[in-house]
């Protein structure tokens, strides 16, 4: 069976964090990264709309060879990735496999908190979900979860602004807000795979003693486990340390942005009949 690359897949840039983290864990293996940027974002879109995108994205990926798509997106993960398991796989593509950012990070989200009061900083569509409140209780009953919807993270973030003063304005408005639900709150999730580029930002607003996770980290690790112990699928997956990134839209906008979220240059190609 020929070897092929693993598939990472974003509503825009945001997943790009998501994949430096797992290429820095696993560098040895091949990627192709897809943005649907043309339809971004998705935070506010339907649960039906955001499951098409989500597997147009997941079956052009899937034709270009990947056995396994990571879904380095809250919002599909959220609202796609589910139905996408339980139904399109076995149908479609039984030996190929789709993973998420949720699950990961709520599987080990409990061996943070000492005081079982955690708190979620997302977008819209991912709070409106409930997607975290659900998984945490699954693997820690006795964790309360407190969410705080944070809209104008991404787009000062894709405005090139999360450096700025209004910047400042909206993340300690936001934790406020979250931290004002429950002063125990020891442990805070950021989410969305934009905020890492807030980190500093946020780290300024919390208060020192609450500990910040980030979920790339997180998912990274989780990858590399899951790859151990499934070598049956790691055994599908090409070892020559290359990455190729695609976008539904024009590639010079998706490079330009792509660089911030990346951390270095990114050279993309235009992709078009995935809809």
């Amino acid at each position: 069976m020929k070897k092929q690359p693993i598939g990472v897949f974003d509503s825009g840039y945001g997943g790009l964090t998501v994949l430096k983290e797992i290429v820095q864990r696993l560098p040895q293996y091949d990627y192709i990264y897809l943005g649907d940027n043309a339809r971004a974002p998705y935070g506010n879109r339907s649960f039906e709309t955001v499951y098409q995108y989500t597997l147009q994205s997941v079956k052009w990926l899937f034709s270009q060879g990947c056995p396994l798509i990571i879904l380095a997106c809250n919002t599909a993960s959220a609202k796609a990735l589910r139905t996408i398991q339980q139904q399109d796989l076995p149908a479609l593509y039984p030996q190929n496999r789709v993973l998420g950012v949720i699950r990961p990070t709520t599987e080990v989200i409990g061996n943070y908190s000492r005081t079982r009061d955690v708190g979620i900083l997302a977008t819209n569509g991912t709070v409106q979900s409930g997607s975290y409140q659900i998984e945490i209780s699954r693997f820690f009953p006795d964790i309360r979860v407190f969410q705080e919807a944070c809209p104008m993270w991404v787009p000062l973030v894709e405005n090139n602004e999360h450096e700025s003063e209004g910047a400042d304005y909206f993340i300690r408005k936001n934790i406020q807000r979250l931290l004002q639900q429950k002063e125990s709150i020891d442990t805070v999730l950021l989410a969305c795979t934009h905020y890492p580029l807030l980190r500093h930002k946020i780290r300024q607003f919390l208060p020192e003693d609450i500990q910040m996770l980030v979920q790339g980290e997180i998912v990274a690790g989780s990858l590399a486990d899951y790859l151990q112990r499934h070598p049956e699928l790691e055994s599908r997956i090409s070892q020559n340390g290359d990455i190729h990134f695609f976008t539904t839209d024009a590639s010079a906008d998706f490079d330009a942005h792509a660089a911030i979220f990346f951390g270095k240059n990114v050279k993309s190609q235009q992709v078009a009949g995935i809809y």
